[in-house]
């Protein structure tokens, strides 16, 4: 049975007890709808559909991102690096992945999933943090404050649900347009996830990788 965390908690995922050889992160949300006046409902322009990105970091045992791409002046290009987005959706080493961008939230289940092999990952990485981003919420006035019945799950390699984060939204998110969701710490014997659900005002996932870089 998957255990259900709050916000600011933690539970140990042990090989001896999990499938840990391929694991799903998978995100899920759904958008409430405005209501809108008779008036609205006929003139009122089409509203932006809400598009979230899940993002991963693929950080050491000091906690910070070592390869930020880059190019042959040494800028970082974020290309072939260990950030997992929607440019750059299969890491170098082939041991974790996006699997698609989901731009509407529709349906039940995952909306977007992050694979990822955790018994495989290469020793290097200690710790992989999770990035949920509104695109261009800031242009089109969208927040967290509208996303409700969000989640992030872990499921392990037999398909069971091992882990689970729900995070619903409202006016204490109002201002929030990135979040950072959960993060997989390595342990000796496995992987730790930790939910998270730190909110920042920015749609882009660059203002977190600051703090991780």
């Amino acid at each position: 049975m998957a255990v259900s965390l709050q916000k600011g908690h933690g539970v140990s995922l042990k090989k001896s007890e999990n499938d840990l050889s391929m694991v799903t992160i998978g995100l899920g949300w759904d958008i409430q709808e405005k209501k809108k006046g008779f008036l609205g409902g006929i003139f009122g322009a089409k509203e932006e559909e809400y598009d979230l990105d899940v993002i991963a970091f693929l950080c050491g045992a000091d906690g910070k991102v070592h390869d930020l791409g880059r190019d042959s002046s040494g800028n970082a290009t974020l290309m072939n690096g260990d950030i997992i987005f929607f440019n750059n959706m299969r890491h170098n080493s082939g041991q974790i992945w996006l699997t698609g961008d989901n731009r509407t939230g529709a349906g039940d289940g995952d909306d977007e999933q992050i694979i990822v092999k955790l018994n495989d990952l290469p020793q290097q990485y200690a710790k992989v943090v999770f990035v949920v981003q509104i695109y261009k919420g800031q242009e089109n006035k969208q927040s967290f404050g509208m996303v409700k019945n969000a989640f992030i799950r872990a499921v392990d390699g037999k398909k069971r649900e091992m882990v689970r984060f729900d995070l619903s939204g409202g006016a204490a998110y109002e201002n929030c347009r990135s979040m950072l969701f959960a993060e997989m710490v390595r342990e000796a014997d496995g992987w730790k996830f930790n939910a998270l659900g730190t909110p920042s005002a920015s749609d882009s996932f660059v203002e977190w990788l600051k703090k991780f870089a």
